[in-house]
């Protein structure tokens, strides 16, 4: 991104009629901030900027903080607040199980071919069709020993065969059992990369769950970096490991590809994949000894097996890694609409296959190896991150993207306050007109408890959630439970003739420890609410959880201080209690 690239989108929404605050560039290049005027216009926007920038570009909604300088130079940052509260991105990812069918067909035809090569079983690759694969053998005999062969080392196939001029073919596809758990394991493998990623990114409170068959729901409440968010989250960052083509490879047997780096031939490689990224269970950026950016692959037991046995037989051979990139494409189509023509966006997305390193094989590799040719530091450090994640299953499509404003959750946090501010009054009357003087104690210790309770969570970096707030009223009732339990016990001992300082001494003395049992048994149950809850529910946990902790606090060892600042140390005859 440049200043050049920020002007024009500028100028595009001003020619479109939408308002820009101000436009900002990084400080590195790497991305613009446009601030609109009018919130309402972020979508008619982003369409704008879109159609200016093209597909080159990732334009996505934002909800940048606007703290001032002053507040900034003291340290002094917003509270998290979750996406009810603060707005935040919605992602829908839909999940490509086509894809990942075919990417584990792929794998296992190779396997297979190696096994019938490894066996010395003469046959033919055909073109694949549709979901089978299909292997070609001009005798019987061949057939009946591929068959066996295969029943015994691929029993997840159906094997069905045909005859065609003079050539049995022998068609393999996946049984029922076999397609519903490569989908199974494709949405969950994506689901689990998906919340790697988004630990990467250090979004708090985020909600990453799985919706339907192939969809997965993603909210990163207040992401300040969508664009970011959004390049991470949909990034395939998948390679494979094929072997160049030779001279004698059959020609409907290989592709051609070209490198990242511009410049370079053309390369042809054979179609067989030896490995692909979802195998990788450990990457690390590094430097080789000529101080050139790489990036350290570590593979699980199959994949070594499988690296290892391609690379013993071709020692002296070239071996290419393929960086597989799903780049999004967006085309405009004119669609009649109750007799109004109107221009709509078709999103659509094209595989980008392209060499990042040729190297020739010196030796047998194992799980442990290293690739290189990458461009950079920061394109080795990525690389390293995605997989580290975990390699994606299948491509995932943004089936849904949407921005939450803040405007819902500026009312819910009004409506909040206004409940917090009311509850407290309740609370303060009712404990006041029961326990007279001692009651305003209480208020005042109540109010330290909330002033403590928000403090504990800004500092521990809590997102404060819709839930939370309720957490934050009951904590109010919660703690005025204590001085409850303590007042009442101090006029039990009056009662009884107890001396003023006698009593009051007793009352907090022996009121703890069922202070302690109360709160301990609610604080388990919150610590049961935050290990098994998601998003909202663990934001209520969270706050509830603290409150207690601050409760106990400001009842205990605030009131009491307060107590002792008025009555310590005086010759009390009576008692307003």
């Amino acid at each position: 991104m440049n200043q050049a690239d920020l002007d024009r989108a500028t100028k595009a929404l001003q020619d479109a009629g939408i308002q820009v605050k101000a436009a900002t560039l990084a400080e590195k290049g790497s991305s613009g901030l446009l601030r609109l005027v009018d919130q309402e216009k972020q979508l008619p926007a982003q369409d704008v900027v879109r159609r200016t920038l093209g597909d080159d570009y990732v334009v996505a909604l934002n909800l940048a903080s606007s703290t001032p300088d002053w507040l900034r130079k003291l340290s002094a940052s917003p509270m998290k607040l979750g996406l009810d509260l603060s707005g935040g991105v919605h992602f829908l990812l839909e999940v490509d199980m086509d894809k990942a069918l075919e990417t584990r067909m792929n794998v296992q035809e190779n396997e297979i071919k190696s096994l019938l090569r490894k066996e010395r079983v003469r046959y033919r690759s055909l073109p694949r069709q549709a979901t089978s694969i299909q292997l070609g053998f001009t005798d019987t005999e061949s057939l009946e020993q591929a068959q066996a062969l295969i029943r015994r080392d691929f029993k997840d196939f159906l094997a069905t065969t045909t005859q065609r001029n003079e050539l049995q073919i022998l068609q393999l596809a996946y049984t029922e059992a076999r397609v519903a758990e490569i989908r199974e394991y494709a949405i969950k493998q994506n689901l689990t990369t998906v919340r790697n990623r988004v630990n990467e990114l250090g979004v708090s409170e985020p909600l990453v769950q799985r919706q339907g068959a192939n969809r997965i729901v993603v909210e990163l409440p207040g992401v300040q970096d969508t664009a970011e968010a959004k390049r991470i989250l949909g990034k395939t960052a998948n390679l494979e490991f094929r072997l160049a083509a030779t001279s004698d490879t059959p020609r409907a047997a290989t592709e051609s590809f070209e490198f990242r780096e511009p410049g370079r031939p053309v390369v042809e490689l054979e179609r067989s994949v030896i490995i692909t990224g979802d195998q990788v269970t450990d990457a690390q950026a590094g430097y080789d000894e000529n101080g050139r950016p790489q990036v350290n692959i570590r593979l699980d037991g199959h994949g070594g097996d499988l690296m290892n046995r391609a690379t013993r037989d071709n020692i002296g051979r070239s071996m290419a890694v393929l960086f597989i990139e799903q780049r999004p494409v967006t085309r405009y189509v004119r669609q009649v609409i109750d007799g109004v023509e109107k221009e709509e966006s078709v999103a659509a997305f094209e595989d980008e296959r392209k060499i990042i390193s040729l190297a020739t094989i010196q030796s047998a590799l194992g799980s442990q190896f290293r690739i290189t040719g990458l461009d950079g530091q920061g394109e080795s450090s990525e690389l390293a991150l995605l997989l580290r994640a975990g390699g994606l299953a299948a491509p995932m499509y943004f089936a849904e993207e949407r921005t939450i404003g803040p405007s819902l959750g500026a009312e819910n946090i009004e409506l909040g306050i206004d409940a917090s501010i009311w509850g407290f009054a309740f609370v303060a009357l009712f404990i006041v007109s029961i326990y007279k003087f001692f009651g305003i104690l209480a208020s005042i210790a109540l109010m330290f408890n909330i002033i403590c309770l928000i403090a504990l969570m800004s500092m521990l970096g809590a997102t404060l959630t819709l839930p939370g707030i309720a957490g934050i009223v009951l904590t109010m009732g919660m703690a005025v439970d204590a001085n409850v339990l303590i007042f009442s016990r101090i006029r039990e001992e009056i009662a009884n003739g107890m001396p003023v300082q006698r009593a009051i001494h007793e009352g907090f003395d022996r009121a703890f420890s069922a202070i302690l049992d109360g709160n301990l048994t609610t604080l388990l149950v919150g610590g049961v609410l935050f290990s098994l809850g998601t998003g909202p529910i663990k934001g209520f946990a969270v706050t509830m959880s603290l409150g207690i902790l601050t409760s106990m606090f400001t009842a205990i060892v605030v009131t009491r201080g307060m107590v002792n600042l008025f009555c310590g140390g005086r010759d009390i005859k009576k008692l307003w209690i």
